[in-house]
């Protein structure tokens, strides 16, 4: 008789129902990319080439005003707009859409497939921002 433990293999219905029922929260990206309200579009490109994210938060420090994500970049260059003298604050998305530390993986790539999103912030019970996570921190959660 042996004393091996045998892990579920990945094809295990049972265990990828629990891969979704995680919590959200060990899939954030807790170091989150600020610009300010006042930056300019060039600057907002800029910090998310250097930073290599997809998305940065639109905050002063005390008040969190939106987000930019690279594909509102893309629209603005393909629209025409000048990079070098339009504030953050005419494009970024106002429009939150927000997970808390109890929501489980399935829950927030729910959120993200039904609002064609590819970020939600996630917050903390005192209202403040804990991080963000993409759809890509979540296929983690299935593949991994």
């Amino acid at each position: 008789m042996s004393d091996e433990t045998t892990m579920p293999d990945s094809s295990d219905e049972e265990f990828n129902a629990m891969r979704g029922r995680q919590s959200v929260i060990g899939f954030v990206s807790d170091a989150v990319t600020y610009v300010e309200p006042d930056a300019t579009l060039r600057h907002v490109a800029e910090v998310l080439r250097s930073a290599d994210v997809s998305l940065v938060v639109v905050s002063n420090g005390t008040m969190l005003y939106g987000v930019v994500s690279e594909r509102d970049i893309v629209d603005a260059v393909a629209l025409g707009i000048d990079l070098d003298s339009t504030p953050v604050t005419t494009i970024e998305a106002e429009d939150l859409k927000w997970a808390t530390s109890i929501s489980t993986v399935d829950d927030v790539a729910e959120e993200m497939l039904e609002n064609y999103l590819r970020h939600v912030l996630v917050g903390s019970d005192d209202g403040g921002l804990v991080g963000v996570v993409s759809m890509r921190d979540l296929l983690t959660a299935y593949l991994v």
